[in-house]
C-alpha cells in the first residue's frame, strides 16, 4: 500500500519474498519454471498479462508509462521523466522531491535485455604477472635460450682444452716467440779458481777485517788445553809496519798495500805458554806470499812484534827465545810468536809444543773466519 499521490510501482516477478538483483527490471517468473531454479532464474511474462499490483495494471511495453501503468516488456522506461502533474524545475535547480514525486530510479538500465546482467564492477587494475619457469610462450623460452648458449660455450671451451692437451709439448706458440725476453736475473760470480776462492784477492773479498771477527771468543780449546785471550789491537795502513820487526818485513807489508794488521795475545791455563797471533790484510795472494817469505829466514830477524798484556803472565811476552813464523791464506798473511813465560830456549820437544800451540790457537780463531770469506767473499 502507498500514500495518496504515490506513483504505482511494479511488483517483482518470481517467488514471493525472493530477493531480486539490485537495479534490474523485474521479470516475471514463468509458471513452468522449476521450483529449484534458484533466485537468479528469470523468464519473460506472457504477452498481454501483467503482474498483480496493489490495484494497478501495467501498460504494455512500447508505450510511455503513466502514473497508473508500467512500460511494456522489452522496452526501457523513459529516463528522468518528469511526472505529468509536475512541471520541470528551472534550469540549474534540482527537481523537487517529496511524497508526491519520488526521485527517479538512476539504477535502471538504459536498454532492456531478455536476461538480467550482473552489476557492473569497478575496473580492476591489471595485476603484473610474474615470470614462472612453467609458463608457455616467448617469456618461458628466453631462459632456455640463454642456458643453451652458455652450455654451447662450455662445450667449446672443453674441446679447446682437449686440443691443447693433445698437442705436441715441444711446439712453441707463435705468441711466445714474439714475446719480449724477460729481465736477466743477476747471477753471483762463481768462486775464483784459486785454492782460496774469493779470499784470493781483495778485489773479490773487499770487506775489511774486524778484531771481533777474528778473535771474538774470549777463550778457545786446543787438544784439551784452554787458551784465554788477554789483549787485542788493530793497526791500519801505514801503521802496519809498527806491528812487525825487520826492514824486509816492513817493506813487504808496504809494497803489498797492507791496510790493516790485527793482533791478539793468549795464555794457556797453566800460565806457562804465552803468544801473539796477527793477521795482515794485503792486496793479493802474491803480496801475502812475499810477507811470509820475509819471516822464513834461518835467523830470527824478521817477525811479528809481540803484544804484551797487562796481566801477570802475558806481560812477559817478547823476552827470551820463541817460535816465530807465518803462512798465508789468500791475500791474508798469518804471523805468530809463541814462547814460554820465563823465556828459556825450548828443547826439541818443547819446540813442538810451542808449534802446536801457535797453530792450534790460529786454527780456533783466525782460520774459520778466513775460510768463510773464501766461500762467500763477505764477513761471516
Amino acid at each position: 500500500m502507498g500514500s495518496p499521490g504515490d506513483s504505482p510501482r511494479r511488483q517483482p516477478y518470481g517467488r514471493p519474498g525472493a530477493p531480486q538483483p539490485h537495479g534490474r527490471p523485474d521479470v516475471p517468473r514463468s509458471p513452468s519454471a522449476p521450483e529449484d531454479g534458484g533466485e537468479n532464474w528469470f523468464a519473460p511474462a506472457p504477452s498481454g498479462q501483467s503482474s498483480p499490483s496493489h490495484g494497478h495494471t501495467s501498460p504494455p511495453y512500447g508505450q510511455a508509462p503513466s502514473h497508473d501503468q508500467a512500460p511494456p516488456y522489452g522496452q526501457a522506461p523513459p529516463r528522468r521523466q518528469v511526472p505529468s502533474h509536475a512541471q520541470a524545475p528551472p534550469r540549474g535547480q534540482a527537481p523537487p522531491y517529496g511524497p508526491a514525486s519520488p526521485p527517479p530510479d538512476r539504477t535502471a538500465p538504459s536498454v532492456a535485455r531478455d536476461e538480467p546482467t550482473a552489476p557492473r564492477k569497478p575496473a580492476e587494475r591489471p595485476r603484473q604477472e610474474m615470470w614462472s619457469p612453467y609458463d608457455e610462450g616467448p617469456r618461458s623460452r628466453r631462459p632456455i635460450i640463454i642456458a643453451s648458449a652458455g652450455l654451447a660455450v662450455l662445450v667449446a671451451a672443453g674441446i679447446g682444452l682437449a686440443v691443447l692437451a693433445g698437442s705436441d709439448d715441444g711446439a712453441v706458440p707463435a705468441a711466445t716467440e714474439s714475446a719480449s725476453p724477460s729481465k736477466t736475473v743477476a747471477v753471483p760470480p762463481a768462486a775464483p779458481g784459486d785454492e782460496f776462492g774469493f779470499a784470493a784477492s781483495r778485489a773479490t773479498d773487499p770487506h775489511a777485517l774486524t778484531a771481533k771477527e777474528l778473535f771474538g771468543s774470549k777463550s778457545v780449546k786446543v787438544k784439551g788445553q784452554t787458551y784465554t785471550r788477554t789483549v787485542w789491537r788493530e793497526d791500519k795502513a801505514k801503521k802496519c809496519k809498527d806491528a812487525v820487526v825487520g826492514a824486509k818485513l816492513q817493506k813487504a807489508l808496504a809494497s803489498g798495500k797492507c791496510t790493516q794488521l790485527i793482533r791478539a795475545s793468549f795464555r794457556d791455563s797453566s800460565g806457562k805458554i804465552i803468544g801473539t797471533v796477527g793477521v795482515a790484510n794485503l792486496g793479493t795472494s802474491a803480496s801475502a806470499a812475499r810477507v811470509v817469505k820475509a819471516v822464513s829466514g834461518k835467523k830470527l830477524e824478521e817477525y811479528l812484534k809481540v803484544l804484551p798484556g797487562k796481566d801477570k803472565v802475558t806481560k812477559f811476552l817478547g823476552t827470551g827465545e820463541a817460535f816465530a813464523g807465518g803462512w798465508r791464506h789468500g791475500h791474508y798473511a798469518i804471523l805468530v810468536w809463541f814462547q814460554y813465560k820465563d823465556g828459556h830456549a825450548p828443547s826439541k820437544n818443547e819446540a813442538k809444543k810451542l808449534n802446536a800451540a801457535a797453530f792450534g790457537v790460529a786454527d780456533a780463531t783466525v782460520t774459520p773466519a778466513l775460510e768463510s770469506r773464501s766461500l762467500t767473499g763477505r764477513r761471516p
